[in-house]
């Protein structure tokens, strides 16, 4: 269907990156673009093609490399790096996942900031963290197996919070809600134990 009919355009604010080579954007070097064919946010390098798209009458539209080469028909020849663990898209995860929302994080005694948080049924002792819930690139990931969780920390500044530890490692997190800690405390403690809400449902059964 590339290039025939128009694209869901992802919004600006659901990125921190380019969808294509994952570059951080910023205010002064990194414009964001919309591939025509797509819809992902690009950078400029990444938007750098064009290509005649059918919806739009076959006329001439700026295109992102790799929808330039299937609508050309063109392969890319370089080989697909293997991915990194970071390298999985936030959307592919958040679509299947045990739970994914905004927390707010903070680790040590760096101040606390928004992250789009992932923890996905593949990999569901695993949690990712996103700058946004389309970022093609997670942050960082902490396999919660083995973590201590303290669900009413004392020094926390900011209610519904609750903390990681693991020996040097500390991990605070604060939802929106009581609601919505709650509900990722249940898939914590469980992740922490080594166990997945499939397991507890078939202990259930049993």
């Amino acid at each position: 269907e590339l290039g025939k009919r128009a694209p869901r355009w992802i919004r600006d604010n659901e990125v921190t990156m380019c969808m294509k080579c994952k570059e951080p954007f910023n205010a002064l070097t990194r414009r964001r673009h919309h591939c025509r064919a797509c819809g992902h946010v690009v950078c400029w390098k990444c938007s750098d093609y064009k290509a005649h798209l059918e919806y739009d009458g076959n006329k001439l539209n700026k295109v992102c490399k790799d929808c330039y080469h299937v609508i050309i028909g063109c392969t890319d020849s370089e080989e697909k790096k293997r991915k990194g663990i970071l390298e999985i898209e936030s959307a592919e995860v958040s679509g299947n996942s045990v739970i994914c929302s905004f927390l707010q994080y903070m680790e040590k005694s760096k101040p606390w900031q928004k992250a789009w948080c992932v923890i996905p049924k593949q990999e569901a002792l695993v949690l990712y963290m996103y700058g946004a819930p389309q970022d093609v690139k997670a942050l960082a990931t902490i396999p919660l197996l083995g973590y201590t969780v303290d669900d009413a920390p004392k020094s926390a500044d900011l209610p519904h919070s609750f903390k990681l530890t693991q020996s040097k490692s500390v991990h605070s997190f604060a939802a929106d809600n009581e609601e919505l800690k709650q509900k990722w405390l249940k898939v914590i403690h469980l992740a922490v134990k080594g166990e997945t809400p499939e397991c507890q449902n078939e202990l259930q059964v049993n």
